[in-house]
């Protein structure tokens, strides 16, 4: 029986995200690096080599973690994502923070995500966001992809850092956010402004994206201060919402680190 099994306590619960199976290098040595959350079991294949699963060894020793040596058949027997690259570590769920607690950083940066139900994408999400400098990254409980080992692994040890508030509905938060005096910035293939030129995303800015496909839902337009759109030189319709969102962060990230320089 694997670790995951035994696990205290299941997403269901509140303020549990989930999160307790971690797959592949990236994402367990950082939940090794970071030490934020109990380790309960490491598993390597036999046939996992290579300087990336010596540093989880190195990593896993310095933790005090228990590394286990699996026969490859059995490893991914257990693994819920299709490359788990020869490791598996279970650990104690992520939990979610208050809103208020996102809120609490001077002129935050916020992820808010409308509906996002691919675990592919929301990790890929918390990745991009982190990287660009995200203090926290906002999602609905019940129209949201989990953190599921798919979601994890996508976010490559992103969750071990990154803030994220579970809200019982996106519109409310959205009023909670911008009654902070917080910019909402729907991200919106037909917003009216162009992410380049616009002034919406300058300062205080929480970014909404919407659902894969159907985007942002109608409630939550309206709640937008701005809508705005990237620009595209394709004939496709619109981009994946983890591109979007990459994108996206990365120009709020520019603007941010140049108006720090000409404050200076």
């Amino acid at each position: 029986m694997s670790p995951s099994r035994r696990s205290e306590q299941g997403p269901g619960q509140p303020g549990v995200l989930g999160g307790e199976q971690v797959e592949g290098h990236h994402a367990v040595a950082e939940l090794l690096r970071c030490g934020r959350r109990r380790i309960r079991e490491v598993w390597l294949g036999a046939g996992a080599r290579g300087p990336a699963v010596d540093e989880i060894e190195r990593l896993a020793a310095r933790s005090g973690a228990r590394v286990v040596r699996k026969a490859d058949p059995i490893l991914a027997n257990a693994a819920a994502t299709s490359a788990p690259q020869g490791v598996i570590a279970w650990a104690s769920p992520v939990r979610a923070v208050a809103l208020d607690a996102v809120l609490s950083k001077a002129d935050p940066f916020l992820v808010c995500l409308d509906g996002v139900t691919d675990p592919g994408n929301f990790g890929s999400v918390l990745r991009s966001a982190l990287c660009a400098g995200v203090d926290g990254v906002v999602i609905g409980r019940h129209r949201s992809a989990a953190l599921t080992p798919a979601a994890v692994k996508a976010a490559a040890g992103a969750v071990e850092h990154l803030p994220i508030a579970a809200v019982g509905g996106i519109p409310s938060a959205l009023q909670t956010i911008s009654r902070a005096g917080t910019w909402v910035i729907g991200m919106d293939g037909d917003g009216p402004e162009d992410l380049w030129s616009s002034r919406a995303l300058d300062g205080s800015v929480a970014l909404v994206m919407g659902a894969e496909g159907q985007g942002l839902s109608p409630l939550v337009r309206r709640r937008c201060d701005a809508l705005v759109r990237i620009p595209q030189t394709s004939a496709l319709g619109s981009m994946n919402v983890a591109a979007a969102a990459a994108v996206a962060c990365f120009e709020v990230a520019r603007r941010r680190r140049e108006g720090a320089g000409a404050a200076r």
